[in-house]
């Protein structure tokens, strides 16, 4: 049995509560409802009363996020988060929310999202570009126009160069993601596209085209983080969190020591040492994809396999099972995407897939699985290893 939470701090720590607001297309709903949604829908899934909650975890919305968002919700938790490191967030989230809840000072953790990021950009209410503002660190590369789908661009490009990887293995990814969301009724886009249609599209950083890059979408979710003793009571088997790991690289691209490794090379090896795995035990991955060449290095960078073979590895078919859902290439993306990756890996581990739902050779259920989010443009990196009793 590997490592759990008790042996490192106290309590054993689970997942007993994962819900998904609507998603896609959601004009009518602001972003508040959409937390509200995913709260209630956890909520009922834990089979747990609302009065278990002590803790909340939110960020991205308002100034207060979790304030805020704990006042929308009637909630008035005794421990709280708003830790914004980007994409990565909800995974830094989850590691902070086990420890305190290891650790005896909180019980249960509410971790909620929710973002109308689609919506508000066809109703003019923002502008479609990410703008991180120019001050500090930032203020040296904003005058060269450096965007943040250019910086992904340049450290595709060095991979490429360094490693011989391939447009065609970046663009299997985005292949392999909508191939796993044609079996997801949830996800936002479907239909089948095939490797040159991913190389034909529409350049939009050199070397990605449209379809190495996620798609917008509006949605939230929610994952309710509880100790031990409550499982009992619990409508749904436990997904234990079995470990964690988290890391900033750097925020200035001068800054960053090598564009073929990611954050992830750090927060993976510590959430496998955490959890006592391997890679190779691993049963599926769910990683953050906002553009084609980040769920290649990730891979690389969690051990399943060396540096330089992610081409390759991307591939092969059958090797491990990624963004089962289709991923924020395909599935959905309202912004920080890392919270839709614990809530698939928790369906898979459960069995309650909507879509493609990975069975082991044997035909039983997942045992291990792997959520690792990065932030900015690989500036931050966690990584959550989740398994079964």
């Amino acid at each position: 049995m590997p490592t759990t939470s008790r042996n490192r701090a106290g309590r054993r720590v689970a997942a007993v509560g994962i819900a998904l607001s609507d998603c896609g297309r959601v004009d009518a709903a602001t972003p508040y409802t959409l937390h509200a949604q995913a709260a209630r829908r956890a909520l009922a899934d834990s089979g747990l009363d609302r009065s278990v909650i002590d803790g909340l975890a939110s960020a991205g919305l308002g100034t207060l996020a979790p304030a805020e968002v704990a006042e929308y919700l009637g909630l008035r938790p005794r421990w709280v988060d708003s830790t914004t490191v980007g994409g990565a967030t909800w995974e830094v989230m989850a590691a902070h929310a086990a420890d305190a809840i290891a650790a005896g000072h909180t019980n249960a953790v509410l971790l909620v999202y929710g973002s109308t990021a689609r919506a508000d950009i066809r109703a003019g209410r923002r502008t479609s570009n990410l703008s991180f503002g120019a001050r500090g660190p930032l203020q040296f590369e904003v005058p060269y126009g450096h965007t943040l789908i250019a910086k992904y661009a340049m450290a595709a490009r060095r991979h490429m160069h360094t490693y011989g990887t391939t447009l065609e293995q970046l663009a299997e990814v985005a292949v392999r993601a909508r191939a796993n969301a044609a079996h997801n009724p949830e996800a936002m886009f479907r239909e089948p596209i095939t490797v040159d249609e991913v190389l034909d599209g529409p350049m939009i950083a050199d070397p990605f085209t449209k379809l190495h890059c996620c798609i917008r979408s509006d949605g939230g979710c929610a994952v309710l983080l509880a100790a031990e003793e409550y499982v009992p009571d619990t409508a749904k088997a436990p997904v234990w969190v079995l470990g964690t790991g988290e890391h900033v690289s750097h925020t200035t691209m001068s800054e960053w020591e090598d564009f073929t490794v990611s954050p992830a090379a750090v927060s993976g090896r510590l959430a496998f040492e955490r959890a006592g795995v391997r890679p190779e035990d691993v049963d599926l991955a769910e990683i953050y994809d906002a553009f084609t060449y980040m769920t290649l290095v990730t891979l690389e960078d969690l051990g399943f396999c060396a540096k330089g073979e992610g081409g390759p590895f991307v591939q092969e078919k059958g090797r491990l099972p990624v963004n089962t859902d289709g991923g924020g290439l395909s599935a959905c993306h309202p912004g920080m995407r890392g919270l839709f990756l614990l809530v698939e890996a928790v369906r898979q581990l459960r069995g309650e897939a909507p879509g493609l739902q990975v069975r082991r050779a044997d035909g039983s259920l997942p045992q291990l699985a792997v959520a690792s989010g990065t932030g900015g443009w690989f500036c931050s990196s966690g990584t959550v290893v989740l398994g079964r009793d």
